[in-house]
């Protein structure tokens, strides 16, 4: 193949350098979201010494992790893809990845070694955040270099897509392990099964990127010589790079993360934990969305040759906006009726003194939340209950109102542990009788469950995300230099995903929590995407057909 834009030596063919890359990523994503789609499990393992929704928040925040230290390395691979070339840095990356998720899958449980198997397992997460920061950058930038200008947001599109073929490799293995061991064997064991399998996975990953080549763009620099790059300075000391960067950031990046993990991450979760959705049903809605998913990313990146990177991107994030809410609520109705129901027919307030109100949050699991606000507040987030607060007066003991009824809640402070947890139980034992008496479903009813109106509620976000994504690596390579695109774009792209995107799931739960509204945690998303729309509007360029040679000349 000759390179259009460069005319570089005959190398590997488009094809294989797509697929060697897109096969690549696509490995890394599904390492990464294995973690996300066991969160459940992986508590239960890890966190067994902590309450059922501690628990279950600490897997989400040991999940945000690995997202957390992506920037670092964004920057630390971004400075070698750009000094050493692309190639040898994402064959570092990929086998960084594959060792430290085969290694989660052989790391012993709370059980066998106590505080240190939650250490551990927050070790190889950073491992495996730490090699995707470098992952992404250097697959994108890698084909970007290679593709004609008039074609580069239809090739790049197959990057993105890498995404959604990981979602479903982890969903797909999940499932059939699952089905093949059983659902009790599956949670005591099996789901080690899936982390193993990224051995064979990583071999062969390993064996297709060895094929390539350097990228021609990055050959030309080298060839062309000059004075010794600095990439961590020229690309966020220097105003002419830093600008975009910072464009890149707020005028895309926190959008990609609020709008994509929502999407594929927190309805999982909202259909999981609030909607008591079964897991396996939801497994299975999540499997096809992605399916159905995987070919709008090269859709969207072809769209964008055509009309342009941003009106695309654009779209995405108002069509988002659009939806949440509405989308949200829909959902409920869809998915459980008979909640839905209930909340408009008997709605729950918790009637309580502020003062004694925790944010019934703690990252530590030491907190014993032993105020009669507290447990009222316990019981009904673990059920999945959306309440109203209501002040009472100072000192008081903290009633639960559902519907005419009311629970008064106890009084725990001062209680030896055992007695706790005893008035917890008798506590949690009248507020579901309630409950139940006034048509709060303690599960999601299948026979009531409109599967094909959740599926297409669902599209609409995955629409959205989408069409943010497809045309987003032609974009953000677009807006920086050969000599530090890998370390330019890689800091935003993964600042984006890593911190808005990965926390998500943790920060919204913690809002839903804290407002007792189980729409509250949208707001998170919401508050993102809505600034990154306004600076796109006003500050982002338009990048379609730019020749990669010549930015920043």
């Amino acid at each position: 193949m000759t390179d259009d834009a460069t005319g570089a030596a005959p190398g590997p063919g488009l094809k294989t350098v797509v697929a060697a890359s897109a096969a690549g990523t696509a490995f890394e994503w599904y390492d990464f979201f294995i973690f996300g789609s066991l969160a459940g499990v992986i508590a239960h393992h890890f966190y067994a010494e902590v309450s059922e929704a501690t628990g279950y928040i600490l897997a989400l925040l040991t999940f945000g992790v690995g997202f957390v230290v992506r920037p670092l390395g964004a920057l630390v691979f971004g400075w070698f893809g750009d000094r050493t070339g692309r190639k040898t840095t994402f064959l570092v990356t990929i086998t960084v990845m594959g060792l430290a998720t085969v290694a989660i899958g052989l790391l012993p449980d709370y059980g066998d070694i106590g505080v240190a198997a939650p250490i551990l397992l927050i070790l190889m997460r950073v491992l495996q955040g730490f090699a995707l920061g470098g992952e992404y950058g250097g697959a994108a930038i890698y084909v970007a270099e290679h593709a004609p200008a008039a074609r580069r947001g239809f090739l790049t599109g197959w990057i993105q897509t890498t995404a959604a073929l990981g979602l479903i490799g982890a969903l797909g293995v999940i499932l059939i392990t699952r089905n093949i061991v059983g659902v009790e064997a599956f949670d005591a064991w099996g789901w080690r099964i899936p982390f193993l399998l990224s051995a064979l996975l990583l071999g062969l990953s390993l064996w297709i990127r060895m094929k390539l080549d350097e990228s021609p763009a990055y050959r030309r620099m080298e060839a062309e010589g000059g004075e010794r790059r600095a990439p961590w300075r020229e690309a966020f000391l220097s105003w002419s790079n830093g600008r975009f960067v910072l464009l890149a950031l707020f005028g895309i990046m926190i959008a990609q993360g609020a709008v994509w993990y929502c999407g594929y991450f927190y309805t999982r979760f909202f259909m999981e934990r609030i909607l008591r959705v079964e897991v396996a049903t939801v497994d299975m809605i999540m499997l096809w969305l992605t399916v159905a998913s995987a070919g709008l990313y090269v859709f969207f990146g072809w769209l964008s040759d055509r009309v342009g990177r941003k009106p695309v991107m654009l779209a995405g994030m108002v069509l988002a906006l659009v939806a949440f809410f509405p989308g949200f609520h829909a959902l409920t109705r869809a998915a459980n009726p008979a909640l839905a129901e209930a909340q408009a027919s008997a709605p729950v307030t918790v009637i309580a003194d502020p003062a004694a109100c925790a944010l019934q949050f703690d990252p530590v699991g030491k907190a014993a939340f032993a105020s009669s606000c507290d447990i009222a507040k316990s019981v009904l987030s673990n059920a999945g209950v959306s309440y109203a607060n209501a002040e009472a007066l100072p000192g008081s003991v903290a009633t639960v109102r559902i519907g005419a009824a009311e629970v008064v809640s106890v009084e725990g402070q001062g209680l030896s542990p055992a007695a706790l947890k005893a008035a917890r139980a008798e506590v949690e034992a009248r507020i579901k009788a309630a409950l139940a008496a006034a048509g709060y479903p303690d599960r999601a009813d299948p026979a009531r469950m409109n599967l094909p109106l959740m599926f297409a509620i669902l599209m609409v976000f995955i629409v959205a995300a989408t069409a943010l994504y497809g045309p987003q690596a032609a974009a953000l390579v677009e807006l920086f230099p050969t000599r530090v695109r890998y370390t330019a774009m890689s800091l935003p792209y993964n600042i984006g995903t890593g911190w808005v995107g990965g926390l998500l799931p943790a920060a919204s739960f913690a809002l839903v929590a804290a407002s007792g509204n189980i729409y509250f945690g949208l707001w998170y998303s919401v508050a993102f995407t809505l600034v990154a729309v306004v600076v796109s509007l006003l500050w982002l360029p338009e990048t379609r057909g730019r020749d990669l040679h010549t930015i920043g000349t």
